[in-house]
């Protein structure tokens, strides 16, 4: 959608996921598909978006490896919000997210009050990815994560926190790419209508010969 060439963080808070989640929900949104735009298209522009969102220290230098690992994590994080948007995950997503996070160093972690989370327990990138990858975790416990969804445009997919109060919203905004998809299902039944008239028509013709 045309608002997509604002940075993330600049994108009308009704579209904000809560608390830690909006960092997970930004860094889905480094692709912007009906832009064309890709924020992790190189890895020194990779390097530049985890150090602009203290992911990661100015220090570290980041190869082609690094940056093909952000961008597996971040397209299987799309296809579980997909599976949000649809009601259901299916086993392909699961799969490739299981794949894609087996690789990031995690451990347990006691708080002060007794609390058992998932955190980060790698250096370097793999702290990085591991950060968001706990965030993502604690949205699970805390009950936001399925409300963080992909927009159900094929040309969009920009991650979007749900405040609907039913959970049912499908678009990132109703606007444009909710009005686009009505307006193409529109003209797709238009289509469809005419093609059984002249069918009709043409039985009708033949019959009558």
């Amino acid at each position: 959608m045309g608002t997509h060439t604002q940075a993330p963080s600049e994108i009308p808070n009704r579209n904000a996921a809560p608390e830690r989640l909006e960092l997970v929900r930004q860094f889905v949104n480094t692709l912007d598909i009906d832009e064309g735009q890709d924020l992790l298209a190189r890895p020194d522009t990779t390097r530049t978006w985890f150090v602009d969102h203290q992911l990661l220290s100015p220090k570290v230098r980041l190869a082609e490896a690094d940056r093909v690992r952000a961008l597996e994590f971040r397209e299987a994080l799309r296809g579980l919000l997909s599976g949000h948007t649809l009601g259901k995950v299916g086993p392909s997503a699961s799969k490739r997210f299981d794949g894609v996070v087996r690789d990031i160093p995690m451990a347990l972690r006691v708080d002060e009050t007794g609390w058992v989370r998932v955190d980060a327990a790698g250096k370097g990138f793999d702290a990085a990815l591991g950060d968001l990858l706990a965030r993502t975790f604690a949205s699970m416990e805390n009950g936001t994560w399925q409300r963080l969804k992909a927009c159900h445009d094929d040309t969009c997919r920009w991650a979007f926190y749900d405040h609907s109060k039913n959970r049912s919203s499908l678009w990132c905004d109703m606007a444009v790419c909710g009005n686009r998809n009505k307006v193409s299902a529109f003209r797709q039944r238009q289509a469809a209508t005419k093609s059984t008239t002249r069918v009709r028509k043409s039985s009708v013709a033949g019959s009558s010969k």
